[in-house]
């Protein structure tokens, strides 16, 4: 029963459909049938939607490039021109110098110091004057050498007495002897009398002339030509010879001594550059490498190494007419290597330090393109026109309006300036306001001296005169604000 029940509720199965018959997309000829692929209707529409995105996407990245370069060339003729200060490569004579640290000293030291004791009645120099050789400095109570003098000359006065009494008597004696009436022993008894009496007045003269020296000894005087320091002694006081502190140091300041150092490795150098003369330039400058203090000569180079510092010491002497070079002082020494002929030099501050090494800027004039310093044409390699023409053009109208406000204009007939950097090597040798160029750069080549802070590959600039070079620093960051 549930057997018929379930029969009778089941569904009839489908009819199947009848197959469609496929018909033929060419003709046959000679008995021989031809079928063509057919691309059904979602492969088409992929197609169609692909096209369309390239389409799309190419007409987005030509508007996409053409306001990219209306905004560069918009952007590049409202870029500010940077004031600068200008220079030239040079060619010159360079020297080369060997710099080391050196310490002034005094040509020569003397501490006054009193030989006899006594008090101190006179102090005749001012601190810190010049004094030359023999000038009197200071005297000592001369009253008791001068009392041992004349004792001295009074007992030699006596013994002088004495002598010629003795000397009459050998004559005497000498004349009895000959004539045979006096013994041989008085006459050598007299004889021995006077002998005495003649070594007392010789040491007699001695004692005159030691306490002639000890009365000398009490007036002080220079013994040589310098100038006198911080008096160590006031008048009035008890000095003695033994006195180690003395009564005033003297330095001899002309000529004077820098004594320096040098590595060991640039004695060969020194050596095989020295002339036959051997006299050889040493400038000494100061601290700060500024200014050249003195022009001396080298004289001696010590004759050992310092083994625990690997350098030799070396001294020089120096005029020093002007008194720039004071004791103690410390400064630089710049001894005379050799000399470069027609070198290339442009102004140390030029040289600017980055990653890759030592660069200065180029002026490169007429470039239009701040992306293509190097440029001068009107058209790109592409044929098209070269957005910036507006911007060149604006840039010469400003520079006829008198926005250089002073100095040279900062176009040159009409033509646009502006710097690209330029990698250059330079020489670790030369130290000081000029730099020696060994690599590139060429001779009368333009290059920014002062204002490249605000400067980068391509910037437009314009050339201040040196008088107003002062301003190009506070002009720069007004121009980039």
């Amino acid at each position: 029963m549930l057997t018929d029940e379930k029969m009778q509720t089941q569904k009839p199965p489908p009819a199947p459909k009848p197959k469609r018959e496929r018909k033929p997309d060419a003709p046959q000829t000679g008995g021989v049938k031809i079928e063509l692929p057919q691309k059904s209707s979602r492969t088409v529409w992929i197609m169609v939607a692909a096209l369309c995105i390239i389409a799309g996407l190419t007409y987005w990245g030509v508007k996409k490039r053409q306001a990219l370069a209306a905004a560069g060339a918009k952007n590049f003729a409202r870029q500010p021109m940077v004031p600068v200060l200008a220079g030239a490569v040079e060619e010159k004579d360079v020297p080369i110098y060997l710099d080391g640290l050196g310490t002034v000293q005094a040509y020569n030291t003397v501490t006054v110091k009193v030989r006899v004791d006594g008090e101190l009645k006179k102090v005749a120099f001012v601190e810190g004057q010049d004094v030359h050789a023999g000038d009197l400095l200071a005297q000592i109570d001369p009253a008791p050498y001068q009392a041992a003098l004349d004792q001295a000359k009074a007992k030699k006065a006596e013994d002088q007495a004495q002598l010629v009494n003795a000397q009459i008597g050998l004559k005497r004696e000498t004349d009895l002897l000959a004539a045979k009436i006096d013994a041989q022993q008085v006459y050598d008894t007299q004889k021995a009398l006077a002998d005495q009496l003649d070594a007392t007045v010789k040491a007699d003269q001695a004692a005159i002339e030691s306490a002639e020296v000890n009365l000398k000894y009490c007036t002080i005087t220079s013994p040589i030509t310098g100038r006198t320091g911080i008096r160590l002694v006031d008048q009035g006081n008890m000095v003695h010879a033994t006195d180690t502190n003395g009564l005033v140091v003297i330095t001899q300041l002309q000529p004077i001594s820098v004594v320096f150092t040098l590595p060991e490795q640039k004695l060969e150098a020194i050596h095989r550059n020295m002339p036959d003369n051997g006299q050889v330039k040493v400038l000494a400058v100061d601290g700060e490498d500024n200014q050249i203090l003195d022009e001396g000569t080298l004289a001696v180079i010590d004759n050992q190494i310092d083994i625990g510092t690997g350098t030799i010491r070396i001294k020089a002497n120096f005029p020093n007419e002007k008194n720039r070079l004071w004791p103690g002082e410390f400064v630089n020494a710049r001894l005379l290597l050799t000399t470069v002929t027609n070198g290339l030099v442009v102004p140390t501050p030029a040289v600017q330090r980055g990653p890759s090494g030592a660069y200065v800027f180029v002026i490169d004039e007429g470039a239009s393109n701040p992306g293509k310093t190097g440029g001068k044409g009107r058209h790109s390699g592409s044929g098209e026109t070269n957005p910036s023409e507006h911007a060149q053009a604006h840039t010469q109208k400003a520079n006829s309006d008198g926005e250089t406000h002073g100095g040279q204009a900062g176009a040159d007939n009409g033509a646009v300036l502006h710097v690209k950097m330029q990698s250059v090597t330079v020489s670790p040798d030369v130290t000081g306001p000029d730099a020696l160029i060994t690599s590139g750069l060429t001779k009368g080549q333009r290059i920014v001296v002062d204002g490249q802070y605000k400067l980068q590959d391509g910037s437009q600039i314009r050339i201040v005169s040196p008088e107003k070079s002062g301003s190009v620093d506070s002009r720069s960051n007004d121009s980039v604000q």
